[in-house]
């Protein structure tokens, strides 16, 4: 069998890892989910510097050019201690990323999650 694998850019915060990790296996029938964290991920992603982003799509490169990652979820989650803003904020920066991700080019789906209150993923961008 071959091995499968997606992505997604998520928060350090290990409440918002595992409920990622299995919608994503669902979602995509992928066996495996590169995990590339940062406190706060969209605020980092919004905020970033050139090197900064350069060291994400090192991340994103070894995830999609070796692993074969056919998607990518940027994510963002209730209680966030590395974003503290309300989820109506959240949301509008996990569409913008989905936005900026996207213009990078890569040959991947890109959406956007947020894990709510309940630790439940929704799906706000596709």
């Amino acid at each position: 069998m071959t091995e499968t694998f997606v992505t997604a850019i998520n928060c350090k915060d290990g409440r918002a890892q595992l409920p990622v990790i299995y919608w994503m296996q669902e979602r995509f029938s992928a066996q495996y989910v590169d995990m590339i964290t940062e406190p706060g991920p969209t605020n980092h992603i919004l905020n970033a510097t050139e090197q900064q982003i350069e060291t994400l799509k090192a991340k994103i490169n070894i995830s999609h050019n070796i692993h074969g990652s056919k998607a990518i979820a940027i994510v963002a989650h209730n209680e966030c201690a590395g974003n503290p803003i309300s989820k109506e904020e959240q949301k509008q920066q996990v569409s913008q990323c989905v936005d900026i991700v996207n213009s990078w080019g890569y040959d991947m789906k890109v959406i956007g999650l947020f894990v709510n209150e309940n630790w439940e993923v929704e799906l706000i961008e596709e």
